[in-house]
């Protein structure tokens, strides 16, 4: 009976050490608790035993301490550690993601994501994560970084022998003598089988095959068709489309609707506004025939497409010189040349040889310093140095270094560069697709 209560008072004794064991140790606060975490799992990261410190730091992170930070950054360096071993990559990048969520998501990780995912060759992902970043918190070190990569492109490896500027995410291409239609990043819509395109505009093209004039959708399935004999036609935009009948230019609507009011000569619509020669003398005329600019200059500044208009700007050369005006306004000096505004960005303009930028107030945002120049699109500006092309940012600097014989303007994050092979697209990665975070 006696060795029995002895027993009973060693086991009772013992249950009562776990007890105060167990409430010692629960007794720690959550800031306690997850200190030793994190001190034992830098014992085991010192030692390069990453794989035992993870499971530590993923508990301490399930703690909400000022401790927490700390502890997340620590696992971040163990998953990087361990980033080729299966599963840490997603689990790195999870939390990634769970910090940029955060309402107080701080620059630095959206930085961390995007100089990850380029080191990775992601670079569409990174141009994500740095938009969201910059939307979150307007972070010049994101905007910075954004720069640096924004410009970031792929070729298409179709190429034509000719292109034209690219217009309502679509441009004209040319093989063996004919013309088709090709979106904004080089996929051929329209088969090249045509003498002659316009631009494709109100989902219709105007196009010209065995001598007849007709108009087209995107499936090539014929929508309209000219009756009366035209021997030349202008690029459709704004329902309009230049005609040369009997020997005199007239509009036309895309259902080849003939207006009475003939020109000398006059080009494509832009923003409701076209170049327009009478009496051997230019002006700008709107689609009701009044005139914004009076004929009576040599020339109207055109584009390729035949596009004179842009932020309410058109450029007119009178004696040689040519004149910016903003409203039907003047402004500023006078250039030796120039080319049109487009709907967003500076236009270039030529002094002493050399070519340089304006705003529409006609101030000089890029300093003449180039053999060449087209006006922004997208912002970026095509510009040719020693006998190259590349392209610019409204900033002035050389993003796409000057490797092309050719260029043209972007367009729907695309542009036409003419390489060895041929005339091909590059398109920017950002417009590729979109970014996965």
């Amino acid at each position: 009976m006696k060795r029995a209560k002895r027993i009973l008072i060693g086991i009772a004794c013992c249950l009562l050490l776990v007890v105060s064991w167990f409430i010692a140790v629960n007794s720690k606060s959550d800031a306690e608790k997850q200190k030793d975490l994190v001190e034992q799992a830098a014992a085991l990261m010192d030692d390069g035993i990453y794989i035992r410190a993870v499971p530590l730091l993923e508990e301490a992170i399930g703690y909400k301490t000022q401790l927490t930070p700390t502890a997340e950054e620590e696992l971040k360096k163990a998953y990087l550690a361990l980033i080729e071993t299966r599963g840490y990559k997603r689990k790195y990048i999870n939390l990634l993601e769970t910090q940029m969520k955060r309402a107080d998501a701080q620059p630095d990780v959206f930085a961390e994501a995007a100089n990850y995912y380029i080191s990775i060759s992601k670079t569409i992902d990174a141009l994500g994560v740095l938009k969201t970043g910059i939307e979150k918190t307007g972070s010049e070190m994101l905007i910075s970084l954004y720069e640096r990569h924004r410009y970031s492109y792929e070729i298409n490896r179709t190429y034509y022998d000719d292109v034209t500027a690219i217009f309502g995410s679509m441009a004209g291409v040319r093989r063996d003598g004919l013309w088709g239609l090709a979106s904004a990043d080089g996929v051929l819509r329209i088969p090249c089988e045509y003498e002659k395109i316009s631009t494709y505009s109100a989902n219709r093209l105007i196009v010209k095959k065995d001598n007849e004039i007709f108009a087209v959708n995107l499936d090539n399935n014929r929508v309209a068709r000219l009756r009366e004999q035209a021997s030349d036609f202008g690029n459709f935009a704004n329902d309009r489309i230049p005609l040369l009948i009997d020997g005199s230019w007239r509009r036309a609507t895309g259902e080849f609707e003939i207006g009475t009011a003939s020109f000398e000569q006059i080009g494509m619509y832009s923003g409701g506004y076209a170049a327009a020669k009478v009496d051997n003398k230019w002006g700008v005329v709107d689609l009701s025939l009044n005139w914004l600019i009076p004929a009576e200059f040599d020339e109207i500044i055109r584009d390729e497409l035949g596009r004179c208009y842009g932020q309410g700007a058109v450029f007119a050369r009178r004696g040689g010189m040519v004149h910016l005006f903003v409203d039907g306004m003047q402004v500023g000096e006078s250039y030796d040349d120039a080319k049109p505004f487009s709907d967003e960005g500076y236009a270039a303009v030529m002094k002493n040889g050399r070519w340089g930028f304006i705003d529409t107030n006609g101030a000089v945002m890029i300093d003449y310093r180039f053999d060449d120049a087209l006006s922004f699109g997208q912002h970026l500006a095509a510009v040719r140095q020693d006998g190259l092309w590349g392209y610019i940012s409204l900033y002035g600097n050389i993003v796409i270094e000057p490797v092309f014989p050719g260029a043209k303007s972007f367009s729907s994050g695309s542009a036409p560069v003419l390489t060895q092979r041929g005339w091909q697209f590059i398109t920017l990665l950002e417009y590729k697709k979109e970014a996965s975070i």
